[in-house]
């Protein structure tokens, strides 16, 4: 009975991947012969660019309309503000992710807030809106940033600073920014940014869950990873074994918080689980805000100090607004030290207009629809904006577009904002970060305290970004530096 199970099963397997390695190969010969398809289908692309969103980027800068067409992802991409208004807000409920966005990251975030829609989406956008507007939860996040600060940051850049050391700075900012997302949601100090840089098996677990997650979106066809999931094969099986060290994290602290209690602690999961009692359910929730708050940050001042090492000037301006605000202080800004710092949030915003921590987002169309720039939309499509193309189109932010230049941000010295649409990092419309403003505070403080003792110099520095896929941008190989004292 075994052994004819046994050759059934396998005998399934073996025809189900040779069906789906037959749909790959009639996707790849006979589907679409368009140039753009075939190039990204043979990865041609490569000979020319060092990051697909360059190559997107250059294809979109060619487009009339800002907008084109990768047929066998079946995905529209756009860099368009108008069409991306007409995505989150005129029409935001026929953009909704849909239901093949959720299954990429069905297995990691489950029915968290990022990968879910409709009557979900709603109860938990509003309980986090009421959560993360609060002015306590706003303290709470200042105190533990600073204390992460004092207690880890400035100890470890000092323990190198004046050596030949080579230091990693885009892991130290994911370490950093781990610790301080794992305390924030869970109560729990992880210890990432010891000076002896331990490794974590829970961050090591979600760094990888999160990279074969976003494989799953570079495949031609969905049946690839299905089938590699099906056979527990690869990748596939590597997401199984790093989501269940992520699980069984998760499972043990909500078990520990509910032996303890909850009712007067401030971290996330304990605010949740006075209105939710599905531990499942408090997972996905939990463990997506992990995700945001953990990647976008160490991606967002990876990418500011890289441009800072090749903009001393605005590191030496940075530095005159700080002592012509908190003079020769060495205390941390406060709140409102903070808000008179209009040139530090410039250079920020200028750092992320170029560099987006998340580069491109996407929609499935409910409904037929057309675009504002005339593009038809057939329901169920991919349509995808991209705020890293976005930033580099000359119709949109000018003939200096690919500079970085914070006084464009400025008005007589003062900060003034743009359309959202036509800088959708923080996303726009309903779906708008709600985090925004607990991750410019938390980016701002580590900027003040780092350049104000330290002077970052970042090895090869003349060399352009080359990004690694994943959900967040991340630098291959990292962003090597050397550090002194001032």
């Amino acid at each position: 009975m075994s052994t004819a199970f046994c050759f059934v099963f396998f005998s399934f397997t073996l025809l189900f991947s040779l069906f789906s390695l037959l749909i790959f190969v009639l996707r790849l010969k006979l589907w679409c012969t368009c140039k753009i398809c075939q190039a990204y289908l043979t990865s041609s692309w490569t000979k020319d660019f060092d990051n697909l969103c360059d190559w997107y980027t250059h294809l979109l800068k060619n487009s009339a309309t800002g907008t084109i067409h990768i047929h066998v992802l079946g995905n529209i991409i756009t860099a368009n503000p108008a069409n991306v208004e007409h995505m989150l807000k005129t029409r935001f409920e026929n953009y909704p992710k849909g239901k093949p966005f959720s299954t990429l990251l069905g297995d990691l975030l489950g029915r968290g807030i990022f990968n879910v829609d409709g009557d979900s989406w709603k109860f938990q956008r509003k309980m986090a809106s009421l959560e993360l507007g609060g002015v306590s939860v706003r303290t709470h996040a200042f105190d533990i940033v600073g204390s992460e600060i004092q207690s880890r940051l400035l100890p470890l850049l000092s323990s190198v600073a004046g050596k030949e050391q080579v230091l990693d700075l885009q892991d130290v900012f994911r370490r950093f920014s781990f610790d301080n997302i794992c305390k924030f949601s869970f109560g729990l100090d992880p210890g990432c940014l010891e000076l002896s840089l331990p490794v974590s098996d829970l961050a090591e677990a979600f760094d990888l869950a999160s990279k074969f997650s976003a494989q799953r979106a570079l495949a031609s066809s969905s049946l690839i990873w299905k089938v590699k999931r099906l056979l527990n094969l690869g990748t596939e099986k590597q997401l199984k074994e790093a989501i269940k060290v992520v699980d069984e994290f998760a499972e043990e602290m909500i078990k520990q918080r509910r032996e303890e209690g909850f009712s007067d602690r401030h971290d996330l999961l304990s605010r949740f689980m006075g209105t939710i009692n599905d531990d499942k359910y408090l997972r996905d929730i939990v463990v997506s805000f992990l995700l945001a708050g953990r990647d976008t940050v160490a991606s967002g001042l990876t990418s500011f100090f890289w441009l800072l090492s090749q903009h001393p000037e605005v590191e030496s301006a940075i530095r005159e607004e700080v002592e012509r605000v908190m003079g020769s202080s060495e205390q941390f800004a406060s709140f409102n030290q903070m808000r008179e710092m209009h040139y530090l949030h410039a250079a920020l915003y200028e750092s992320l207009r170029l560099f987006p921590p998340v580069q491109f987002d996407s929609k499935f169309a409910q409904e037929d629809d057309i675009l504002p720039d005339d593009t038809f939309v057939r329901k169920g499509t991919r349509v995808t904006y991209h705020p890293y193309a976005m930033g580099r189109m000359e119709r949109i932010w000018g003939p200096d577009c690919l500079h970085y230049k914070p006084e464009r941000w400025l008005q007589n010295g003062r900060y003034v904002p743009e359309n959202l649409y036509k800088f959708p990092v923080f996303q726009a419309g309903k779906r708008v970060c709600l985090g925004k403003e607990i991750a410019l505070v938390e980016m701002k403080c580590v900027v003040l305290a780092v350049v104000r003792r330290f002077n970052i110099r970042v090895s090869h520095s003349n060399q352009a970004p080359r990004f690694a896929a994943g959900l967040t941008a991340t630098l291959r190989g990292g962003l090597p530096i050397l550090v002194q004292e001032r």
